[in-house]
């Protein structure tokens, strides 16, 4: 069944027709509240809120990239939840998990090894952690634009229409997100490939 007539289904209160569109974004939807939140507890509960205001607001949905609109609510509960997080701090935040990761088959998530060695899957664990260190030091409007595109893979349009901010906005902000991220990640040399390497000494 295609996403039109699913859509057209739950829209009228087919749950079935809704679970399957869900069924078919979840796992780019939590990877995104996990990018932009950095703890998969977190990431759980902002995606969970999503999905049932996406459901209940599903009589707004105009047509369009679907995947953009459910990818907007999601981001919308993050920065929902990164306010309060500013309102009322938590004393300490759990560490990430002691596994370590590497991009899934949709390469938008990170799942554990099983073709790898220690040492190489150790680097790689540790690259992961300091690409979310690196994400979790932007200021939140950086992060989401950089998350979306440059994590996720989402065009220029679409991050706009995701944020709901000019392309031209988009366009600054993802430069000045990568800006950052680059010079936060030269402290992690060691643990860049070798061609990023490479670069940055070049550039030195």
């Amino acid at each position: 069944m295609e996403e039109t007539e699913l859509i057209q289904l739950a829209k009228q209160g087919d749950l079935t027709a809704f679970n399957r569109l869900i069924a078919e974004n979840q796992t780019r939807l939590f990877n995104t509240a996990f990018r932009i939140m950095g703890d998969s507890s977190d990431a759980a509960d902002a995606t969970q809120e999503a999905l049932i205001s996406a459901f209940r607001k599903l009589h707004s949905y105009r047509g369009g990239s679907f995947k953009a609109w459910l990818s907007r609510i999601v981001t919308n509960a993050c920065y929902d939840e990164l306010r309060r997080r500013k309102r009322r701090p938590a004393v300490s935040m759990d560490d990430l998990g002691s596994e370590t990761l590497q991009p899934d088959e949709t390469g938008n998530g990170f799942l554990p090894s099983s073709q790898e060695g220690p040492e190489a899957a150790a680097m790689r664990g540790e690259l992961a952690d300091a690409i979310q260190d690196c994400l979790d030091g932007l200021p939140d409007e950086f992060r989401v634009v950089a998350v979306l595109a440059d994590v996720q893979g989402y065009g220029y349009q679409e991050v706009a229409q995701v944020v709901g901010k000019p392309l031209g906005t988009i366009k600054s902000r993802l430069a000045r997100a990568r800006a950052r991220l680059r010079d936060c990640l030269q402290a992690y040399g060691e643990l860049l490939p070798a061609s990023l390497r490479l670069n940055n000494e070049a550039q030195a």
